[in-house]
């Protein structure tokens, strides 16, 4: 068989598992399928818990309106710069074709989305990447979102939280890219400076440059269980160093265990986990 013929099988395969549905009665349910053990489970099924496969206990990838929902008070997330969008510096060809496929797929303008909530009824500047939008990467209005909220909450005196699941700088918008990561990470800098909290949360997977710029500049730094956290993947540090590297090493449990990060925090506990926090913070401020 030729290599397109099994490419266009396989892609058709996963097309029709992602697509998949059943009928009950007048109602039609999406059917989605763990990536870690193939179990496959009703949408609701997994909203309930928390987009946790029971079968294994592995996490799906949240977008950025489902991982605010799961831990804002309700009603309360009013959104800053929504329509601020990336454009193409660079003349990287079909980049603003996908943008354009990107955007009308996730209904959001870019990787990142930003504003003002209220955290177990404290009012928190948050920000959370989408990996769904190119892989969460960091762009030209990725960047000056994240600098912007930055700076917002520094004005209004409101302690900063940002998830991040990022696969790093966006290789489509170059050096115009990695500058974000100074922009970013003197951003948070001057909050903390100021006296601000900066609660950085890494989630799978957090790399490149993201997590060499401001998702590792956390005043408290947490993470999802078993995240992939770190610069380069596992395989191009074996390549490198031409050395096998410890079991689970750049996952969250590692970083723990080496004094990278605070804590690991189960999906479910994150919104009462976030809210002990800044009750404490917020009664610092006032003592």
């Amino acid at each position: 068989m030729k290599l397109d013929e099994i490419f266009h099988k396989k892609k058709s395969r996963l097309s029709t598992l992602k697509s998949r549905r059943i009928a009950t009665g007048a109602n039609h349910k999406r059917i989605l399928e763990c990536s870690q053990c193939a179990a496959q489970a009703e949408r609701e099924e997994l909203e309930q818990n928390h987009w946790i496969c029971k079968n294994c206990g592995a996490y799906f990838a949240l977008d950025a309106q489902t991982r605010i929902e799961m831990v804002c008070d309700e009603g309360s997330f009013h959104e800053m710069n929504r329509m601020m969008a990336t454009g193409n510096p660079l003349a990287f060809p079909d980049y603003e074709k996908k943008l354009k496929n990107l955007r009308k797929k996730n209904k959001t303008m870019d990787a990142f989305t930003c504003g003002i909530a209220k955290i177990e009824g404290i009012a928190v500047a948050i920000g959370v990447l989408d990996s769904h939008f190119l892989m969460g990467s960091m762009g030209t209005a990725v960047g000056e979102k994240i600098a912007r909220l930055a700076e917002k909450a520094g004005k209004k005196n409101l302690p900063l939280v940002i998830f991040s699941a990022s696969g790093g700088a966006r290789m489509q918008e170059g050096l115009f890219s990695l500058m974000q990561m100074s922009k970013t990470a003197a951003a948070i800098h001057r909050f903390r400076e100021d006296g601000g909290l900066f609660v950085s949360f890494l989630t799978h997977p957090t790399t490149g440059g993201v997590s060499a710029s401001y998702a590792s500049l956390g005043d408290i730094m947490l993470a999802e269980p078993d995240a992939l956290i770190g610069f380069a993947g596992p395989r191009v540090i074996e390549q490198t160093i031409g050395r096998k590297l410890p079991e689970g090493f750049q996952r969250a449990e590692f970083l723990l265990e080496h004094g990278m990060i605070d804590d690991i925090v189960k999906r479910e506990e994150i919104r009462t986990y976030l809210g002990r926090i800044l009750k404490m913070y917020r009664k610092g401020k006032q003592s």
